[in-house]
């Protein structure tokens, strides 16, 4: 099995990009919800948090993913992506297809 890094630094640089603009797309969301009794009544008040809560843990769901693609950047740069970093065994090259960034295999991510 041989790991095609280009491809690999190719699709990680496409998914940060993606990240990147979602997380700027969403920045308006995520934004405190101002207290103006005449225009948001109680209920849509409530709603309006919730929907910026839900905001919040999705842009800490894009930085966590933004830190795995860092860590898997570094992994290349140390000529060891494409490696478990639990057991040491190679990860098929379908599972970094999907997703380029994880850092272990199957067996050890359960």
């Amino acid at each position: 099995m041989n790991i095609d890094l280009d491809i690999a630094r190719q699709r990680l640089t496409q998914r940060k990009e993606e990240l990147v603009s979602l997380s700027d797309i969403s920045s308006e969301a995520r934004d405190t919800v101002a207290l103006d009794q005449q225009s948001v009544g109680r209920l849509s008040r409530m709603d309006a948090m919730q929907q910026q809560a839900m905001a919040a843990a999705t842009e800490r769901s894009r930085n966590a993913e933004l830190q795995r693609i860092a860590a898997a950047f570094a992994r290349i740069d140390a000529d060891e992506y494409g490696d478990c970093e639990r057991c040491g065994e190679q990860i098929p090259d379908a599972r970094l297809a999907i997703d380029p960034s994880v850092s272990t295999c199957i067996g050890c991510a359960k």
